[in-house]
């Protein structure tokens, strides 16, 4: 079984709106927290491969029976011959540890969030480099996930279905198409024999740009 390892207090940090180093108080904080935050959980991945086809009627995955709508994710494929589905959680245990923190004081539950957004960060990385040291891919794209651009996040529940992520990691979605347990992503990977363009996710394409702490101050999270 997966655990995390230690979380990067400085990636909290900056999911807290801390611009440059976070001082003392934020920082003794972080350091009694990160490591409770880092028991408690139970981090799990489920991924499949499948064939990507483009066809006149729009963008399929092999075995999902959805088109992937959106010229974004489209984009994202394009060269793409095949693509990995892949779902990370951090379990429940994320969202009892925010809500029984919250209880007593505010700002630790602001630290556990923030240390859970950052340790599921830490999962997807993790997870993504366990795959790939399986599948042959000789080029492939970051990863997608439903919510940014214009790729709708109603394809969560097919990508669940396709996964069968309830079953095998607990992995739930809302009728507003939130992922529960919260701290949980879905994302597909292109795989391609050929150079495909990586470029860097922008604030265009994060799912987050109407409420983000970091633009309101004129920063993106990777500056901030």
């Amino acid at each position: 079984m997966m655990k995390l390892n230690p979380i990067s207090k400085s990636e909290a940090s900056r999911y807290m709106g801390v611009r440059g180093v976070p001082d003392v108080q934020i920082m003794e904080i972080l350091d009694r927290l990160e490591p409770v935050v880092r028991e408690r959980m139970r981090p799990k991945y489920v991924y499949r491969k499948t064939a990507v086809n483009f066809t006149e009627n729009g963008l399929f995955l092999e075995g999902l029976n959805v088109s992937l709508d959106g010229e974004d994710i489209k984009k994202h494929l394009s060269g793409c011959q095949e693509a990995v589905v892949m779902a990370t959680t951090l379990s429940d245990e994320a969202d009892k540890l925010i809500r029984q923190t919250a209880v007593t004081d505010m700002a630790e539950a602001l630290a556990v969030d923030c240390l859970c957004s950052a340790g599921i960060e830490q999962v997807c990385n993790r997870a993504e480099d366990e795959i790939f040291s399986v599948i042959h891919a000789p080029y492939r794209t970051w990863r997608f996930s439903a919510g940014y651009g214009d790729f709708p996040l109603d394809i969560q529940k097919h990508l669940l279905l396709f996964l069968n992520a309830q079953r095998r990691i607990g992995l739930t979605v809302t009728e507003n198409c939130l992922l529960l347990p919260s701290k949980s992503v879905t994302a597909i990977i292109g795989i391609s024999e050929n150079p495909v363009r990586r470029g860097k996710k922008g604030c265009a394409s994060c799912k987050m740009k109407d409420n983000c702490a970091f633009s309101a101050i004129g920063k993106t999270c990777s500056e901030a």
